[in-house]
């Protein structure tokens, strides 16, 4: 199989994916709906949990700062087998927008890295985070995330 160089289009559409999935996970949960299958693919078609290592460092983990596994990438953003987890997903974003994004593009691997704002119906303000994704493709030649890297920004006291 001959993998293609990937492009920014591609990055920047995996991106808006990513975001649309976010929130109709919250959409799911918030109608009773079926959530949490529906997350489980989420995680399934855009991390390369699958396909070898994805280094998963989430914005709201303290304790357990990495997810290593797949399950726990699913406790990040349903709530799960990690304690501390309150469900990411579960916030119920009403939009989710990608800005400020740089991209290093080397052949079958890209890196990006910006800023992305998060705007839920239950909060005042958007939430700016800072984010860093690594993208591969899978077997069916689609990207997905291998490195997934999100903080919020230094705020000084």
């Amino acid at each position: 199989m001959v993998n293609m160089k990937i492009t920014e289009q591609e990055i920047i559409k995996a991106q808006e994916l990513w975001a649309e999935n976010i929130i109709k996970i919250g959409k799911l949960y918030t109608e009773r709906g079926n959530y949490k299958d529906y997350a489980h693919n989420f995680v399934k078609d855009f991390y390369a949990y699958d396909f070898g290592k994805v280094l998963f460092k989430p914005t709201l983990a303290s304790k357990n700062q990495f997810r290593n596994t797949f399950d726990e990438a699913l406790s990040y953003f349903i709530k799960g087998s990690i304690q501390e987890d309150e469900g990411f997903a579960l916030k119920c974003w009403d939009s989710i927008r990608f800005k400020e994004r740089n991209i290093i593009i080397l052949d079958d691997y890209a890196i990006a890295m910006g800023n992305y704002f998060f705007k839920s119906s239950n909060e005042d303000n958007e939430i700016k985070v800072e984010y860093t994704f690594g993208y591969i493709r899978n077997t069916m030649q689609s990207l997905v995330i291998n490195l997934h890297h999100s903080s919020l920004p230094y705020k000084n006291n």
